[in-house]
């Protein structure tokens, strides 16, 4: 079996780098001007994300998450966290925005947008409550504390539905796959 790109990257290869940005670069890009309006701040988003990735490279274990989710979860942490010091949310209105599949996707992305697909359809079976806070906190890059404010829900409340709707969807999509690979959520 081939060693993954970011271990190859925590160990030091010069040439992991490349590969790194050769089969990355168009899902980091497309989720940055996806989300960033301006293409000079995607640009600049695009190349902290990749140094996150490689600084974060030894912390990926491919039995938590797939190499694609890793760098997926980075990048979209990244874009969100410079949004919120922009004071500006992201630029999805929906749900069906963020997995619409445009006609030229490689592999890579196109498994990841069905990926996206099984889980907002999974979210369809969450409560309510639940459903509203991952809605705000995925879709439009609120805080814990802002969805509180927002919804008038007491912060602990606003965690816990946050927490069991992820918990929820992750089991749904587990058990839709047959698989037994914990999903890890990236804390870069």
């Amino acid at each position: 079996m081939l060693e993954s790109i970011l271990h190859r990257i925590a160990a030091g290869d010069k040439t992991a780098v490349q590969d790194c940005l050769k089969k990355y670069g168009g899902l980091v890009w497309a989720l940055a001007r996806r989300m960033l309006s301006n293409q000079d701040d995607a640009e600049d988003a695009v190349q902290e994300i990749f140094i996150d990735v490689w600084r974060n490279a030894a912390r990926y274990d491919e039995a938590q998450s797939s190499e694609t989710t890793f760098v997926a979860m980075i990048a979209r942490r990244r874009l969100i966290d410079r949004l919120r010091k922009s004071g500006r949310r992201p630029n999805i209105n929906s749900l069906e925005d963020l997995v619409q599949e445009p006609s030229k996707r490689g592999d890579l992305e196109m498994q990841v947008s069905m990926e996206a697909k099984e889980a907002a359809k999974e979210m369809e079976n969450l409560r309510p409550e639940q459903r509203q806070v991952l809605q705000l906190s995925i879709f439009q890059g609120l805080s814990h504390q802002e969805i509180a404010n927002l919804t008038q829900m007491p912060i602990g409340t606003v965690k816990t539905h946050a927490r069991r709707g992820l918990l929820q969807i992750r089991e749904a999509l587990i058990g839709n796959s047959g698989g037994t690979n914990e999903i890890k959520e990236v804390s870069a």
